[in-house]
C-alpha cells in the first residue's frame, strides 16, 4: 500500500511517499481503508520532535511508528476475530495518537479505542476533521470547569483548535470572545463568538471584561500578559509550553496560591469523546473547519503550510480521490 514513512526526525522532507505492506489487524482490531486525514500540529510535533519531550512517546533516538497521521475516516475492510461493534463496510472515523497510520491506504485500530461509525450524510473528509482540534479543545474546557454564562476568551479562534474551541463553549453555553485577524472576524462571528476583537487593530489585553477562562489556542500570549484579565480565581490554559517552557512549571505553583491558575492538562481522547463530538456533529452544534486539500504526493507542501501557522481550521489529506 502507499503510505507517507519517516525514519527519522527533522523537516517535512524527512516525510516520503512509499510502499509498505497492508497492516494485518489483531483479533480485538479492524482495519480502516483511509479515505481521508489530516496534517496538523501533531503531526508535524511528532515528525519534527522540536519539543524533545515528545520522543518519549514517539521514540527516543528514531520514530517508534514510521506512518504518522492522528486522524482518519475511512470503510472498514476487515476485522479481528473478537470484534464485536464493528462490522466490513461501517465508514468509521476517529483519532489515533498511539500509532497512528492515517497518512497511508490503510491502518489498523482496536475497537475499544478513540473511532466509531461517521455521522450521517457527511462526506469523509468532514469526518476525518472532527477529532484532533476538537479533542484537545474539549480536554482544555473540562478543565476549566466552564459553565453557561460564564466569560470566556479564546485567543487564535480560528485553527482546528481554536475554532473548534468556540463552538464547544457555546455548547456549554459559555459567553464567547474570540481573537483573530481582521479578515477572519466574519468567519469566527459565524462560529458563534458573541465578541470578535480584531488584533490588527485592537488590543485584546486592553478590555474591561474579565474572564473565567482564557484560551490560548495558538501559545502566542502568556500568562503573565493575560492574568489581569482574568477574575479573581480564573484560569489561563495555552495549547503550547510558553516560554522556556514555564507552563508547566506554572501550572504546578500558581494553583498553591489559591487565585488565578495557569493549567496544563494533559489531552487524553476516548471512545467516549468521539461519540460526543459526533453528537455535536449530528445536531449542527459543531462543524469543523476545513482549509485546503493536498494529495499524498503533496504531503511535505501541507507539512510546509501547516507549520506556516497561517492555516484556518483543518488542512485534509485525500487518499482516495
Amino acid at each position: 500500500m502507499k503510505a507517507i514513512v519517516y525514519t527519522k526526525y527533522g523537516a517535512p522532507e524527512v516525510a516520503q511517499l512509499m510502499e509498505i505492506d497492508k497492516p494485518i489487524p489483531k483479533e480485538n482490531e479492524i482495519r480502516v481503508q483511509v479515505y481521508a486525514s489530516t496534517v496538523n500540529r501533531t503531526d508535524a510535533g511528532f515528525r519534527s520532535a522540536e519539543y524533545f519531550i515528545s520522543r518519549f512517546w514517539t521514540g527516543l533516538f528514531k520514530p517508534k511508528h514510521p506512518v504518522l497521521g492522528c486522524e482518519f475516516a475511512g470503510i472498514v475492510d476487515e476485522v479481528g476475530k473478537q470484534v464485536r461493534t464493528f462490522k466490513k463496510g461501517d465508514k468509521v472515523f476517529g483519532f489515533n495518537d498511539k500509532t497512528c497510520g492515517g497518512h497511508a491506504e490503510y491502518l489498523t485500530i482496536a475497537e475499544s479505542d478513540a473511532v466509531t461509525t461517521m455521522p450521517e450524510h457527511i462526506p469523509f473528509a468532514l469526518a476525518a476533521a472532527i477529532t484532533e482540534g476538537a479533542h484537545y479543545a474539549l480536554v482544555d474546557i473540562r478543565a476549566a470547569k466552564v459553565t453557561a454564562g460564564q466569560q470566556v476568551l479564546v485567543y487564535g479562534a480560528t485553527g482546528a483548535i481554536g475554532s473548534a474551541a468556540v463552538q464547544l463553549l457555546k455548547e456549554v453555553g459559555a459567553i464567547v470572545t474570540a481573537v483573530c485577524s481582521t479578515k477572519h472576524v466574519p468567519l469566527v462571528k459565524s462560529l458563534g463568538a458573541d465578541t470578535v476583537i480584531d488584533y490588527e487593530t485592537e488590543d485584546f489585553t486592553q478590555t474591561s471584561t474579565r474572564y473565567h477562562f482564557i484560551f490560548d489556542a495558538v501559545g502566542k500570549s502568556s500568562f503573565a500578559a493575560c492574568k489581569p484579565l482574568l477574575t479573581a480565581k480564573g484560569i489561563y490554559i495555552s495549547t503550547e509550553l510558553g516560554k522556556n517552557a514555564i507552563n508547566p512549571l506554572l501550572a504546578l505553583t500558581t494553583p498553591l496560591w489559591g487565585g488565578k491558575r495557569l493549567l496544563f492538562p494533559i489531552p487524553t481522547i476516548s471512545k467516549e469523546d468521539v461519540n460526543y463530538l459526533k453528537s455535536l456533529v449530528e445536531s449542527g452544534a459543531f462543524k469543523p473547519l476545513i482549509d485546503r486539500h493536498y494529495s499524498l504526493n503533496q504531503i511535505v507542501e501541507a507539512y510546509r503550510y501547516v507549520e506556516s501557522g497561517q492555516k484556518t481550521g483543518n488542512v485534509i489529506l485525500d487518499i482516495v480521490a
